[in-house]
């Protein structure tokens, strides 16, 4: 059976809206999940929210599913004692896909994942033609192949697992971005052509990171094509769950930074995080234990 990543959890919808200011804690391996804090801040600007990167055991593909599942558990232990969240976004397809079930059996805090986004991709393409551009944990995952199957039985769907985008989108936010042909090189197995002119018409940007490039995949690209960020979507159903912004509303909440290990941390992606909100950033460090 599927697991529905973007669900809620056991509380109702009306007990969330009763936060007068809710926190919202948005967790992710590294900075993938910055596309996700953006899209749901500006829907619920007057928010506090909490943004917590696990860049001491980034990239999540190097752990095993069991390592995986005990490390996210760890972590989120310390975080909802500490931050006590009203709702946690997990704006990770490799956790969402793996730890979801675990995180709410442990919690009683409403959890959101990351569907990668095949449904829409497959509603709006023309060709049928459709790239799935992920982490090869992500393209392999059972959970993927049923959603290809589900939605996009119509579709031809070329599975791209790159090994080196969201090392790439760190670097470019921790200001040492790669060159123009790297990043043509790891999407150019994205762009398909059929012997019948048919060619790849939408590509579904299945890991969060992979948006914070977006304009320069755009420029790089072979063909024009629609790229799809999951974050909207995210946004929509955090929205349902805490409930629209109120009438009443007339400030800005505040966005506080955490990482554990906070090795990523040059002037340069201060910089980017205070751009986008983030002014107070600090490290809670939870080493990851040796394998």
């Amino acid at each position: 059976m599927r697991i529905d990543l973007m669900a809620g959890a056991s509380l109702s919808a009306a007990a969330l809206r009763s936060a007068a200011e809710p926190t919202i804690l948005v967790f992710d391996s590294g900075l993938g999940g910055l596309t996700v804090l953006d899209a749901v801040r500006r829907t619920r600007p007057d928010a506090r929210y909490v943004y917590v990167g696990d860049d001491a055991a980034f990239p999540y593909g190097r752990l095993g599913e069991a390592p995986l599942v005990a490390r996210v558990l760890t972590v989120m232990e310390r975080l909802v004692a500490t931050h006590r969240p009203d709702l946690v976004v997990i704006a990770c397809n490799t956790a969402s896909t793996l730890v979801l079930p675990a995180l709410r059996q442990r919690f009683t805090t409403p959890f959101v994942g990351v569907v990668p986004p095949i449904k829409p991709a497959a509603e709006v393409t023309r060709s049928r033609m459709i790239t799935l551009l992920a982490t090869p944990g992500t393209v392999a995952r059972s959970y993927t192949s049923d959603l290809i199957a589900t939605y996009a039985g119509a579709c031809a769907v070329t599975r791209i697992g790159s090994q080196n985008l969201a090392g790439y989108a760190e670097a470019e936010l921790a200001g040492a971005p790669v060159d123009d042909a790297a990043l043509a090189a790891e999407i150019a197995p994205c762009f398909v052509t059929e012997a019948d002119g048919r060619r790849t018409d939408v590509i579904c940007l299945a890991c969060t990171h992979y948006p914070l490039l977006l304009p320069r995949l755009q420029a790089v690209a072979p063909w024009p094509v629609t790229w799809i960020d999951p974050a909207p979507a995210i946004a929509r159903r955090v929205v349902q769950l805490i409930g629209p912004l109120p009438r009443e509303a007339d400030r800005h909440g505040s966005a506080l930074g955490a990482f554990t290990a906070g090795s990523c941390l040059t002037d340069a992606l201060r910089t980017a995080l205070a751009a986008r909100g983030i002014g107070e950033v600090g490290v809670e460090s939870i080493p990851l234990p040796m394998q």
